[in-house]
């Protein structure tokens, strides 16, 4: 490919790629994949109460988080602004070891920092579970977590997460297309952002709830958008990962949430049912 090419499609990758802060948690990058706003990063990186993104242009935007696949380090947010420069998921399958691939993202404070490499291997990684991984020789560091593993045409074929001995791990961009095309709403029906709130003299995590969708357990609950999520089976909330943990061990039978409503002064409880349209509200 020409080199103009080259260059042309590093460009429209950097564009399309995003600083993501998170707070005192650190920052990351993350990849816009849809101009209405869908952006895609690692779900380690999504794992503050407050998300914001920096675009190429400089803007700052806040960022709601959609949904989080903790399984393949996956999180989707959304900010409100639409006509976004977007980049395109290529079928992560047909990548081959030994082509040429470019990672861009936001390593040690470097904003839309562009690396090159081959493809090492694809498969799992020792130490790491059956889970699928690209590889590549890409030189990554701190902040590069989320950012896009492109073909030399700037399709991207994966989303940079963490190094392992010495090479740079992508998710592959089908596991991505999977969890976009999925929907947004977890189990329990539910669309959710992260906060922090001061109450009783110390900062507690909560989950906002955003949406309440029809086809989820939530629906016929007594939980509505503007609720706070602040506790599983009367345990608080330290983090996301403990909301979203207690949701996967339970595929039917009753689970207990803790909520705040309006004053935020009392804690109420729902005990929501899976598998049954029963549900009890105290």
């Amino acid at each position: 490919m020409p080199m103009e090419g080259f260059g042309e499609a590093a460009e429209r990758l950097r564009r399309s790629t995003v600083f993501v802060s998170a707070g005192r948690h650190g920052h990351g990058s993350g990849l816009i994949v849809n101009p209405q706003g869908v952006v895609v990063t690692n779900a380690h990186v999504a794992a503050s109460a407050a998300i914001h993104i920096g675009l190429w242009d400089g803007t700052r935007l806040e960022a709601a988080l959609v949904r989080r696949d903790l399984a393949r380090d996956i999180a989707i947010l959304h900010v409100s602004k639409t006509g976004l420069p977007s980049a395109s998921l290529a079928d992560s399958d047909r990548v081959r070891v030994g082509q040429l691939v470019i990672a861009i993202g936001n390593p040690l404070g470097f904003i839309g920092a562009l690396t090159t490499g081959i493809v090492h291997s694809i498969g799992r990684f020792p130490g790491l579970g059956p889970t699928k991984w690209i590889q590549a020789d890409v030189r990554l560091a701190p902040g590069n977590s989320g950012g896009p593993l492109a073909d030399e045409q700037g399709r991207v074929i994966g989303i940079n997460t963490m190094i392992a001995g010495g090479l740079g791990l992508a998710v592959p961009s089908n596991s991505v297309s999977r969890l976009l095309n999925s929907g947004p709403q977890p189990r329990l029906g539910i669309v959710v952002r992260s906060l922090e709130m001061a109450r009783n003299g110390s900062v507690h995590l909560g989950l906002m709830i955003l949406e309440v969708l029809k086809s989820g357990a939530a629906a016929v609950a007594s939980l509505m958008p503007g609720d706070i999520l602040v506790g599983v089976e009367g345990h608080s909330l330290d983090s996301v990962d403990d909301f979203e943990k207690a949701l996967y061990r339970i595929d039917e039978g009753v689970i207990r949430l803790q909520f705040l409503r309006g004053d935020w002064l009392k804690v109420r409880t729902v005990a929501v049912r899976f598998g049954s349209k029963k549900m009890v509200a105290a």
